[in-house]
């Protein structure tokens, strides 16, 4: 019980202490193990027959994306974001559509092509946060869970 309390005040510390840049990674962060995890109960529907079990878990993987894909979106400051922030409404916009798409028909390529941007985009976001924090280049940022 002592350890599982300390763990939640560890995360909470972790998110209420890291900057902007770092949180936008810590959400990625999440989408992309949340998508893996998608595929991976995707790969298990071996022969074209498909677990019960599996469809729900695939679907709660993805609808967990979703839901931090919107919450990217609410983050968007359209005012000091101008053209980037616009762009990533765009693309935030059509991961959602597409993942909606891959729920319904379990498509494993619409997941992943979702996985592959967003890989990117964290991408982009580690170099510019390395950028603005010298001290925190080339650590990953891990240990997030915002599964609820």
């Amino acid at each position: 019980m002592a350890y599982t309390n300390a763990i939640s005040t560890y995360r909470e510390t972790r998110v209420t202490t890291a900057s902007q840049g770092q949180l936008i990674i810590m959400l990625y962060d999440e989408a992309i193990k949340h998508l893996d995890l998608g595929l991976e109960m995707l790969g298990l529907n071996v022969g074209g027959r498909q677990n019960p079990r599996n469809i729900e878990e695939i679907g709660k993987a993805i609808l967990k994306t979703q839901e931090i894909i919107t919450e990217l979106i609410v983050s968007l400051d359209f005012e000091q974001g101008g053209d980037i922030a616009k762009n990533l409404f765009s693309l935030y916009t059509w991961f959602n559509k597409e993942l909606l798409e891959a729920n319904i028909s379990h498509d494993p390529q619409r997941i992943t092509a979702v996985r592959n941007q967003l890989c990117e985009l964290r991408s982009a976001w580690m170099e510019l946060a390395s950028r603005n924090n010298p001290e925190t280049a080339g650590k990953a940022v891990t240990g997030i869970n915002i599964a609820g």
